[in-house]
């Protein structure tokens, strides 16, 4: 169905003055847009003869008309027309002769025709070049001839709605700009209030709607009681303006008032996603454009009437402009603030949200609790020494990661520590004048300490939340003009928890005996690392006043991590990692520099203490993942208990706006629901889909929302976003194309709103990461929201490997790790490689153990015996021959519930092969026992069980071990008790002794 569109044309460049009314339409996939573009105009031709003319005042947005090819097409045959000549060809006009192949008739003629190039779903949307394709004898003919007929322009179409130019995208020409702007050159700007409804999208050109209706001086609008109302007010600067600001007086009407504070521009003033307050600078450059989105939050108590008030747009040095403002009030009356209907911009006051920012405790974590300078927290304690840094840090989990420790596990050899050293070698000693505890909350404990000599003052403030995770400011101060060898941060970890490290441009495993390392940030997303055994370690990372969170997956190039001052030191700085004495010392340095008397650096950093919690071995048995969206019954009947529904499905089109299908969205998970089925969907931050109703509003913030980049992409981005962007992610079925988003924003309000209200109001029962830019401080609200009034909030992510150029060699379970505390479930993910990597690179990068999670597998369907070491399967029905319904099967029917795991690494494991390639892992119960064997033996081989029976509880004169029938897995068989297994390359047994 077309929807009809009225556009007025006026003046023609070049030809005489008509008018008439040119219909903007929307034929719906009435052609090929992936060869012919998304757009074409429409001819009528009446005429005779060989040669027709056509006069299109297309007003176009693109730069370059004249460099792209005119696709003429026969509608009656649909046949290319090849006899075409484009002559004057600009942005306002074009004109075109062409044969008209089957005389009197309807021709299309496409102007922007394009076709994708490189990936499938990283598409460079390509313009066709002009070609030449008319003969000499035409072209000829239309040199000589006269008076040659006119067809006529139609109408103007969009492949569909969403491509469409009207009315925001049709420009104003150059002469109807001009005589405008002549009658306000004495003034600074010029303002166009607009309706919600249309966006305004562009920042050069004006749209010729406001040719128009002209620049106002009032905004009329209509909203329900409790409504979210928004509009614009659309700035065209004559001069350069500086600090736009926007202030609004109280709404009034007889029956009462709305106040002022109930009203806000989102340009100008916001609330960041660590819920500061902050004021924006808009400057706007002359002859630009500058959407300004308001909004004004009509209390439910509002009574019906007409309100009237003031905008005020000042700028520095120049006069202000006042805007009357008139809002009628009905008698509806919005409960929900009108976001059901977000394409009104109902939900842009969710960009400045604090809701679930109170740093309240999560499930399974339990209250701070501090006595003399010792923090208890769950599974771990911190003792903070007199100059503000833990003295001693402590974790109570046994090796095995299924119960906690009263004995308590030490990190430390020494206190942790600071040098400042002089050139001389030696060290200067700062005097502590004390520990102050500034604030003891149950989610919070913050502290501070003060360490000084006559050069040098240290302050350290700091806080440790209830997940583990601490954050130190270190403020150094130069009291006199000093030269210094060196400012370095030592952690002494004792060597038994030093085992494995991650990070720092190393994969996941056994700790190196002598370990260098340097800044590199244009090319690493590195400045810390993990470093530990499976229940206890420490994750570090190096900051300093000016972090930014980079970008990642694949576009940490654009937008890479900054040198810090202080740590960095011009490339001075890095990291030595060493035996030395009874510890392994991390020696964080960053080199020589002299520092005059009052200058100040930040040596910050951040620690993560790991394990978080122990891990839940029942739920992984219990929840089994089904990515697809699949019917209900289909889906039950394969085992699973939890739906993960991806973007580019029916009921979430859009990735990461799972907003639109919402209410297909309910429906299907009220059905699931009432099968016990579990259902969670598709949505992170990272890139954001095109489809977004609030795109060109978040556009009008500059890069707050959306990281700056060189643009291109498909075709869609192209011709309506412009420029100034990343494209990412696209889906080809459903042209949803992704900009990247960039580091910490208000984006994460809206986000945390949107998960609230999908909890709320459409029930999921969870979401699926796959990979994120968010930090902790988004994390913890997100878990808060989805875990409210009881609902199950489950969280797993899912990563693609890191570790490789596109995304500066980092592990995705270093980047990820300040998540992991709020996650139920790992999936590592794409390029992970399970033929090729040690067992330490399955337990540390991939399992999730030593930080109290559990995973999956992806790439290839996984290594299905090496995982089991881990009880890692794969996932159904995602990568080709992914199918763990044998192994669950296995789980069955032996009653995995209950069972203790007791992994490899564990030194009383009851269950032994002999072979440090060949691996066991335990799953007991009363009488019976599941092994897990998995190989990385570089051969086949054979090993023999050494049982301790007494520890397992089962007399070897009853006891049996059969390997039962797994299909694709295993055949079964029967072995004796001290038999000879043979285990081929790269696979295993499960077998069961009982």
């Amino acid at each position: 169905m077309k929807k009809v569109l009225f556009a007025l044309t006026l003046l023609l460049a070049g030809i005489n003055v008509y008018s008439q009314s040119i219909p903007y339409t929307n034929c719906t996939n009435c052609w090929a847009p992936d060869s012919l573009g998304n757009h074409r105009v429409v001819l009528t031709f009446n005429g005779s003869g060989k040669v027709a003319k056509a006069i299109i005042p297309w007003r176009r947005r693109d730069l370059d008309p004249e460099n792209k090819r005119i696709i003429i097409q026969d509608a009656k045959t649909l046949q290319k027309v090849t006899n075409v000549k484009a002559i004057n060809i600009n942005r306002e006009t074009g004109e075109i002769y062409f044969e008209p192949t089957s005389g009197s008739g309807t021709y299309y003629v496409y102007y922007i025709p394009s076709k994708n190039e490189g990936r499938s779903n990283y598409p460079r949307g390509i313009y066709l070049k002009p070609e030449n394709t008319a003969s000499a004898d035409w072209l000829n003919a239309v040199g000589s001839a006269n008076n040659v007929p006119l067809a006529t322009v139609k109408e103007f179409q969009s492949i569909d709605a969403f491509n469409t130019f009207y009315p925001m995208e049709v420009i104003a020409t150059k002469d109807e700009t001009t005589q405008l702007l002549d009658k306000h050159r004495s003034d600074a700007f010029i303002v166009f209030p607009e309706d919600r409804i249309y966006s305004i999208r562009m920042t050069d050109d004006l749209p010729q709607r406001w040719i128009e209706r002209g620049p106002q001086n009032s905004y009329e609008g209509e909203a329900s009681r409790g409504e979210n109302f928004a509009f614009q007010l659309g700035l065209y600067a004559m001069q350069n303006l500086d600090n736009v600001k926007v202030t609004f007086s109280d709404l009034t009407s007889a029956s009462g008032k709305i106040s002022a504070a109930d009203m806000f521009c989102i340009n100008t003033n916001g609330v960041g996603y660590d819920a500061v307050p902050f004021t924006k600078t808009v400057d706007v450059p002359q002859g630009k454009i500058q959407a300004l989105w308001c909004g004004i939050d009509v209390p439910q108590t509002a009574l019906p009437a007409t309100y009237t008030g003031k905008a005020t747009i000042s700028i520095n040095g120049k006069p202000a402009k006042t805007i009357a403002l008139t809002l009628k009030v009905n008698n509806a009356i919005l409960k929900d603030g009108g976001i059901n209907e977000p394409w009104k911009m109902t939900r842009l006051r969710w960009l400045n949200s604090t809701m679930a920012q109170q740093n309240t405790v999560i499930a399974p974590y339990t209250p701070l609790t501090v006595q003399n300078n010792t923090i208890s927290l769950l599974g771990r304690k911190v003792m903070v020494n007199k100059d503000g840094f833990p003295a001693q840090i402590q974790t109570f989990f046994i090796p095995e990661m299924t119960e906690y420790s009263k004995t308590p596990k030490n990190l430390l050899t020494e206190p942790l520590h600071f040098h400042f050293t002089k050139p001389d070698g030696k060290n200067m000693v700062l005097k502590s004048k004390g520990l102050q505890f500034t604030k003891t909350k149950p989610g919070t404990v913050q502290w501070k300490a003060i360490s000084s000599n006559d050069t040098v003052q240290m302050e350290v403030t700091a806080s440790l939340e209830f997940d583990g995770f601490v954050a130190y400011t270190v403020k150094v101060v130069a009291l006199r003009d000093v030269d210094l060898k060196d400012i370095s941060m030592h952690i002494p970890f004792k060597q038994d928890v030093a085992k494995y490290m991650m990070g720092l441009n190393q994969k996941g495993g056994d700790r190196p005996d002598n370990f260098e390392w340097k800044w590199d940030v244009a090319h690493k997303n590195q400045d810390g690392a993990w470093i530990g055994n499976v229940n206890a370690g420490l994750q570090y990372s190096l900051r300093d006043e000016h972090y930014v969170r980079p970008l990642n997956t694949n576009f940490y190039l654009q937008k890479p991590l900054l040198l810090p001052t202080s740590w960095g030191n011009d490339n001075k700085g890095g990291i030595s990692i060493a035996k030395k004495g009874d510890a392994v010392l991390a020696d964080n340095y960053s080199g020589e520099r002299s520092m005059k008397k009052g200058e100040v650096l930040y040596y910050n950093f951040n620690l993560l203490i790991t394990p978080f919690h122990t891990i839940n071995t029942d739920f992984q048995w219990a929840n089994r993942f089904y990515h697809a969206y699949k019917p209900i019954d289909t889906i039950k009947a394969a085992g699973a208990t939890i739906i993960n529904i991806h973007h580019a499905t029916a009921i979430n089109p859009y990735i990461n706006y799972p907003f639109i299908a919402w209410k297909q969205m309910r429906a299907y998970i009220d059905s699931a629901h009432k099968d016990t089925l579990k259902v969670k969907i598709y949505n992170t931050i990272r890139e954001l889909s095109d489809h977004a109703y609030e795109t060109f509003a978040m556009r009008s913030l500059g890069h707050e929302i959306y990281s700056p980049g060189k643009g291109g992409g498909f075709s869609w981005l192209q011709e309506h976003i412009g420029n100034d962007y990343i494209a990412a992610w696209f889906v080809p079925e459903l042209k949803d194309a992704a900009i990247i988003n960039s580091g910490q924003n208000r984006w994460h309000n809206y986000y945390v709103e949107g998960m609230n209200w999908l909890t709320q109001n459409v029930g999921i029962d969870g979401i699926y990461l796959d990979d994120v830019a968010f930090d902790r401080t988004t994390m913890k609200r997100v878990k808060r929201v989805l875990t409210k009034d009881g609902h199950p909030g489950i969280i797993d992510l899912h990563s693609a490997n890191q570790y490789n150029k596109s995304d500066g060699f980092n592990n995705s379970a270093n980047l990820y790790m300040e998540h992991f505390p709020y996650l139920n479930r790992l999936w590592f993910g794409e390029y992970f490689d399970y033929e090729h990597n040690t067992p330490d690179f399955f337990l540390t990068e991939v399992s999730g153990i030593p930080f109290g999670l559990m995973g999956e597998m992806l790439q290839g369907g996984g290594n299905a015996w090496r995982g089991m070491v881990y009880c890692m399967t794969n996932r159904i029905p995602w990568s080709d021959g992914a199918d763990p319904r044998p192994i669950w099967k296995v789980w069955d029917n032996f009653g995995m519930k209950g069972t203790k795991m007791i992994g490899y690494w564990v030194e009383s494991n009851p269950v032994k092969t002999g072979s440090d390639k060949v691996l066991a892992t335990v799953y007991k119960k009363k009488g019976a026992v599941l092994v897990a064997i998995g190989s990385w033996a570089e051969g086949d081989t054979t090993i023999r069980l050494k049982i301790d029976w007494k520890q397992l509880g089962i007399d070897p004169a009853k006891a049996t071990i059969v390997a039962p029938e797994v299909k694709k897995f295993q055949k079964g068989r029967t072995f004796g008790l001290n038999e000879a297994i043979p285990v081929e390359k790269a696979k295993g047994w499960l077998l069961i002794i009982k």
